[in-house]
């Protein structure tokens, strides 16, 4: 059994229904009225079921999770079931306990640069990747479906969700993220800002990863000697969403802007974590200002990245601090140029472009 989980719209569905195409099955929406009332006996038809059976939008119906269960034990499997999630299991009742150790999870976002190609790299950054907004057939109207996205997803796919907070409300917090976008999680500012409390103010940040709209990075901290970040950092998943929520129209007015390099630390991190994966990614920051901006465990060792929206990255004393203390097998400084250069030993100054040579060496 395998479960897909992204965000809505990012091509989940039109995944399912290509590789249903190859094989007999059956598909169910698990929005659709008409789908669900073809479940109205959901054991007896599932038990009758044959092919690849594409149980979409999961998070509708976790009183299904229990009888997959028991179904996924069956020997040998009459069928198979591909399940499509637009909710983190921590947001869907039951789901990692019920199917533990039946399931295989894969995270989906929108398109990459593996999938677009480097040559697409500045409309990918600017556009984000959900398809409707990447394919658009001008930067306006690419602009316009992200915003129609916002507003659909806070009106209609958060309650859908079981998350009870005005959209108004959510989308006063997500735009207020926007504006921290990189930065270091700091609940109290953040709620006293929107007059709520911390706590409510990390339900709504919980809420909106579980959703997985916004990305929360989790900090690498061990006995170092040293006081460190324990808090996480904050990006906004899409770059496409952070620009329409920024009010970014276009690469001009991006180039313009006070978010310009951390929204091309986003975009960079988002592109790593597509092939590197998440569960096994942190940043590292202490209090004397010394940090790395992305870590990632491979190969049973750590190695680094630095993102910099500029010409000609230069080694800096945090670089030196973070290979230290991290004992890092090796630094990439990711930059927007065409050309990659050595800036020492172990350390390294790539373009976005070498990110596939780095995946080789990792995997």
């Amino acid at each position: 059994m395998t479960l897909i989980l992204g965000p809505r719209q990012c091509g989940k569905t039109t995944l399912a229904q290509m590789l249903g195409q190859r094989q007999a099955g059956s598909y169910y929406d698990l929005e659709s009225p008409r789908d669900l009332a073809r479940l109205a006996h959901p054991q007896t038809v599932l038990e009758a079921a044959r092919g690849l059976v594409v149980l979409d939008e999961i998070q509708q119906r976790p009183d299904l999770l229990p009888l997959l269960r028991v179904m996924a034990d069956r020997k040998p499997l009459p069928c198979r079931f591909l399940l499509l999630g637009s909710a983190s299991p921590d947001l869907m009742k039951q789901s990692s306990e019920t199917l533990a150790g039946r399931v295989h999870f894969v995270d989906m976002g929108g398109f990459t640069l593996a999938e677009t190609g480097i040559e697409r790299q500045t409309d990918l950054w600017v556009r984000g990747g959900f398809p409707n907004s990447f394919l658009a057939a001008s930067e306006a109207l690419s602009l316009k479906w992200r915003e129609d996205f916002i507003q659909t997803f806070l009106q209609r796919d958060i309650p859908m969700l079981g998350i009870q907070v005005p959209a108004a409300t959510l989308h006063r917090f997500w735009t207020m993220l926007a504006h921290y976008h990189g930065g270091i999680w700091n609940g109290s500012e953040i709620g006293d800002s929107l007059g709520v409390s911390h706590h409510t103010a990390r339900r709504y940040l919980d809420s909106l990863s579980g959703a997985y709209v916004l990305r929360q990075l989790p900090p690498w901290f061990e006995n170092l000697g040293k006081r460190v970040v324990k808090s996480p950092k904050v990006y906004v998943r899409d770059s496409g969403v952070l620009h329409a929520l920024l009010s970014i129209p276009d690469l001009a007015a991006l180039q313009g802007h006070p978010k310009l390099g951390a929204s091309w630390e986003g975009f960079v991190i988002e592109q790593i974590l597509s092939w590197s994966g998440e569960r096994n990614a942190y940043f590292w920051a202490t209090h004397s200002r010394a940090e790395l901006d992305l870590m990632v465990l491979a190969k049973g060792k750590r190695w680094g990245f630095e993102i910099k929206y500029q010409d000609a990255p230069t080694i800096t004393k945090s670089m030196r601090i973070a290979m230290q203390d991290l004992r890092l097998e090796r630094l990439w400084v990711v930059y927007p140029g065409k050309t990659g250069y050595p800036m020492d030993e172990n350390i390294e100054c790539v373009a976005l472009a070498d990110l596939g040579r780095i995946r080789e060496a990792l995997e």
